[in-house]
């Protein structure tokens, strides 16, 4: 047994739980290979879908900054030209803040868009 050679009564095939065990990672393996494999565009579904919940997740971030920013930007303004430092400023940051918030919930849907045809 130390030099190799096998008795007649050792299998020389696996025991029934590995075959099963094996078959089952060959499938496995198989449909991993299918599922990896891109699709005719040569986009992959998954990778569409990512870059354009990226997209979105972009846009809904800028709307809430760039409210923000512009409120703060003109309380800023209004500030320096009143002379009425920090009042202005906080004032329409938080407008800002609440225009921004507005802005990301009609843009993701949750709002309804103003009807402009009254």
């Amino acid at each position: 047994m130390a030099d190799g050679t096998r008795r007649e009564d050792e299998r020389t095939e696996p025991p029934d739980n590995e075959a099963a065990l094996s078959a089952r990672l060959k499938r496995l393996g198989e449909r991993l290979d299918q599922a990896s494999r891109p699709s005719e565009t040569g986009f992959g579904a998954r990778q569409t879908n990512d870059t354009s919940a990226f997209a979105r997740g972009f846009r809904l971030s800028t709307e809430l900054v760039g409210g923000v920013l512009v409120g703060a930007g003109l309380g800023w303004l209004l500030d320096r030209w009143l002379g009425t430092t920090p009042w202005g400023l906080i004032v329409f940051l938080l407008l800002g803040f609440a225009a921004g918030v507005l802005n990301v919930m009609r843009a993701a849907g949750v709002a309804p868009d103003r009807n402009l045809k009254d």
